[in-house]
């Protein structure tokens, strides 16, 4: 089994490398389900950590129907993400009728050469999962990310299951959505996948002393600027015991 942690701080891919991880997935703002992170949260993860690092190329949140403006963003992140030492991008990119965008990632796939790519849960948004994979691999894309066009990958496990099959090991097929200590080897064992993607984090305390409540910085959802999520070791322990069938 693959491990994939997906960390938005160079603590959290220490913890990954720590606790047995062999890749992390580096994001920010995992808010919005991950955005580019900056060259220098990049540089440093490089500097701290052996185990491969997959970085997120996606320059906003929401949908994944880019501009040019966007498009030449992305292509400039991936250059800059080689230039550091990556080793692999996570990229996804849709038209509006629930298609792969081809001609776009074919783009996206050739600027990140020699590095590996991964279509993220774009994947999960698409209309016909069956032909994006077949589009995917006509791309000479090494992976998928996805949780089976379901909220999480333990109730799209069926769905896992079929694209495994369908890959038939021409590209893999990587879990992600929701997986836990709790949860993983049921996943593992009713989608036969290889790779599973997680988060692992908890809830910490800030260590400010001083504290104005009155203010937040725009997060309205988390009516709290004193405490913060990060990745969690000893959950990425469990969940790698656990994951054990």
């Amino acid at each position: 089994m693959i491990f994939e942690v997906c960390v938005d701080a160079v603590e959290g891919a220490v913890a990954a490398q720590a606790a047995g991880a062999q890749r992390i997935e580096l994001c920010d703002n995992l808010v919005e389900g991950g955005t580019t992170p900056s060259l220098g949260m990049l540089q440093v993860c490089r500097q701290s950590v052996a185990i491969d690092i997959n970085v997120i190329i996606r320059p906003r949140g929401g949908d994944f129907c880019y501009s040019d403006l966007e498009l030449e963003v992305m292509r400039r992140d991936i250059l800059a993400a080689r230039d550091a030492g990556a080793n692999g991008v996570v990229i996804g990119l849709l038209i509006p009728d629930g298609s792969v965008d081809l001609e776009r990632t074919r783009l996206l796939v050739a600027a990140a050469r020699p590095m590996s790519v991964t279509f993220h849960r774009a994947f999960d948004l698409v209309r016909d999962p069956a032909q994006a994979l077949e589009d995917l691999f006509s791309l000479d894309i090494e992976r998928i990310l996805t949780s089976g066009q379901m909220p999480t990958a333990l109730e799209g496990a069926g769905n896992i299951a079929s694209l495994v099959r369908q890959a038939d090991g021409r590209m893999i097929i990587l879990a992600g959505g929701g997986i836990n200590e709790n949860n993983v080897a049921a996943i593992v064992a009713q989608t036969g996948v290889t790779e599973v993607h997680f988060a692992a984090r908890k809830t910490v305390d800030s260590p400010m002393t001083f504290r104005n409540t009155n203010v937040l910085m725009g997060k309205a959802y988390q009516p709290d600027e004193y405490i913060r999520k990060e990745t969690d070791l000893e959950r990425i322990q469990k969940i790698l015991k656990a994951a054990i069938i």
